[in-house]
């Protein structure tokens, strides 16, 4: 979530940085997107040395050679074919995406070496790459989540004005959807007193435009993200800000923000419960409980290089 964000001023060079890459338990590897997004990213932020608050509006970090290190690692004997998470942190279709090219670079790999794929994004330009997520998805091996806060115009306005407008994102689910690609829909981040009310009408709206499955993740309020959105309700809603805070705090056990695994998600207490049981069912009703297909890797191959075809002849 973008708080009243001031315009990327320039794209600086900086100096040369690996693509880090995080193996888990569930061998997902999550690949840095192209700059921070969503609210509680700001803080990974002042781990590069920048701020959390006007830097995370003005200052993106680009590795421009991420395709190239893609190629690499695929290429690689040591490579195990495996989903590869794009949006972990952040959201790999920002607005600087349309000029350089870098998802869409990467996923033409993704394509070429038919190993699966997932991203989450809160863009529709997400429906321009519909032709290679499609030709990843006739192998099993592609996904796509849309996160969705708010179907409300205005509020979306101010609250996530870089994003794209929610009718957008419908209209780029649709697309993705009609071209073969499993698509779900992510409500988040649900602000307890403010949008909490919207997830039947939200569910609806995806169901309607191709979504299959859906999940929820409650605001997250990490320090210094906290005073920033206190700050941000303070001056567009006012008259709300002391029912929102409360509901967070309700649902947080006292606090505005929680970092224990799960609990961050979903919250505790009877209003979190309540919330739950109101996007179950309304989850139920459109047809959204279940999960999106397995990705699978089966299909992965490695494109013979020139130098290894010319040797062939």
């Amino acid at each position: 979530m973008n708080l009243d964000p001031e315009p990327v001023q320039a794209i600086e060079p900086g100096p040369p940085t690996d693509v880090v890459d995080i193996q888990t338990s569930t061998r997902t590897f999550y690949a840095a997107g192209l700059a921070t997004h969503n609210c509680y990213a700001r803080p990974t932020h002042e781990y590069l040395g920048f701020s959390a608050g006007l830097d995370f509006e003005r200052r993106i970090l680009v590795k421009e050679n991420a395709p190239e290190l893609l190629r690499e690692a695929l290429a690689a004997p040591r490579w195990e074919p495996q989903v590869v998470a794009l949006s972990g942190n952040t959201d790999c279709y920002q607005p600087i995406e349309r000029r350089l090219g870098i998802t869409r670079r990467c996923l033409e790999i993704f394509a070429e070496f038919r190993n699966p794929v997932s991203a989450i994004t809160k863009s529709a330009l997400v429906a321009r790459d519909a032709d290679l997520f499609a030709e990843l998805a006739r192998h099993g091996a592609a996904q796509v989540f849309f996160s969705m806060t708010t179907l409300d115009p205005e509020l979306a306005r101010r609250m996530e004005p870089r994003a794209a407008r929610p009718e957008r994102k419908l209209a780029a689910m649709r697309t993705l959807a009609e071209a073969g690609v499993p698509v779900g829909v992510m409500i988040g981040p649900v602000i307890p007193g403010l949008t909490d009310a919207e997830i039947p009408r939200i569910l609806a709206a995806a169901a309607g435009a191709g979504a299959r499955s859906a999940s929820w993740v409650l605001l997250r309020l990490p320090k210094p993200v906290d005073e920033l959105f206190q700050g941000w309700l303070a001056e567009h809603y006012p008259e709300r800000r002391a029912r929102v805070l409360a509901r967070i705090r309700e649902v947080r056990e006292g606090r505005l923000s929680d970092a224990r695994f799960f609990r961050r998600q979903r919250g505790q207490g009877e209003y979190a419960a309540q919330i739950a049981a109101l996007f179950a069912v309304a989850a139920r009703k459109h047809g959204l409980d279940g999960h999106l297909p397995p990705l699978n890797a089966a299909a992965f191959r490695r494109p013979a290089r020139a130098g290894e075809q010319l040797s062939l002849l």
